[in-house]
């Protein structure tokens, strides 16, 4: 048991400092860590958007910090998403249902560190305010009924738009993550949930691995390695969640 603990609690290190060196908050990784440690599902949402908070903010600050936040595309999506984030989090999922849309999830970021390479400048694209509130409306719902922030699909859809570039990108999905884990959670709230004991250690400890993720993503790593390495892990994660009963 003592040796399942130090090995969860390394990997929770490890989650949040790989996506927040992409500019992730990590809720899904949380959430996926939790799962195939059999954590209860009754704290996995919350606890894994509190975790968001945290590293979501450490991430936004070092890439805000680096001048890539773009808050003309930032706003409209996040306009339209924190109501519908509020309104996911008060909504149940059936466990099994829950773990295999999860699963599902982990496998867009994997698509997008892998397939989706630097947009040559020449050919970006100014952001599109109707298109940025319908897209944030429906990612805000869906990350509120998972409990996650919702960056990992903003991200490749940001990219795919030719709106931003990648460090623009993870500042703009740093931002989103955070005000939609705060709405998740206040439905969380609304529908009734207790503060575990672990999860102050649970915060701690993905805090500090916020931490270093954020500031040598943004200052010192080469993007592509910790991106390979990001996608190789959710990958083995994707898997034991849609093809296991983890």
């Amino acid at each position: 048991m003592q040796e399942n603990f130090i090995l969860f609690y390394g990997l929770l290190f490890l989650v949040a400092f790989l996506y927040a060196s992409v500019g992730h908050g990590g809720a899904s990784g949380y959430l996926a860590l939790m799962a195939i440690f059999a954590v209860s599902p009754a704290i996995m949402k919350p606890t894994a958007l509190l975790l968001n908070l945290f590293v979501s903010s450490t991430s936004f600050i070092q890439f805000y910090r680096g001048g890539h936040f773009k808050w003309k595309t930032f706003w409209p999506f996040a306009l339209s998403s924190i109501p519908l984030s509020f309104v996911g989090g008060m909504m149940v999922i059936e466990n099994s249902v829950y773990k295999k849309i999860l699963g599902f999830l982990l496998l867009i970021p994997v698509i997008r560190f892998l397939f989706f390479a630097n947009t040559d400048p020449k050919d970006f694209k100014p952001s599109n305010i109707p298109l940025s509130l319908c897209i944030g409306g429906i990612i805000g719902l869906l990350s509120g009924m998972i409990g996650i922030g919702g960056g990992i699909i903003l991200s490749p859809v940001l990219l795919l738009l030719k709106w931003t570039d990648q460090k623009q990108t993870a500042a703009i999905s740093a931002a989103f993550i955070f005000v939609n884990s705060v709405a998740g959670l206040g439905g969380q709230l609304i529908k009734g949930f207790e503060f575990n004991s672990h999860m102050l250690a649970y915060v701690g400890v993905a805090f500090a691995g916020g931490i270093c993720g954020a500031y040598f993503g943004a200052l010192k790593f080469p993007q592509n390695i910790l991106k390979n390495v990001l996608a190789f892990v959710l990958a083995l994660a994707a898997y034991k969640l849609i093809f296991t009963h983890a």
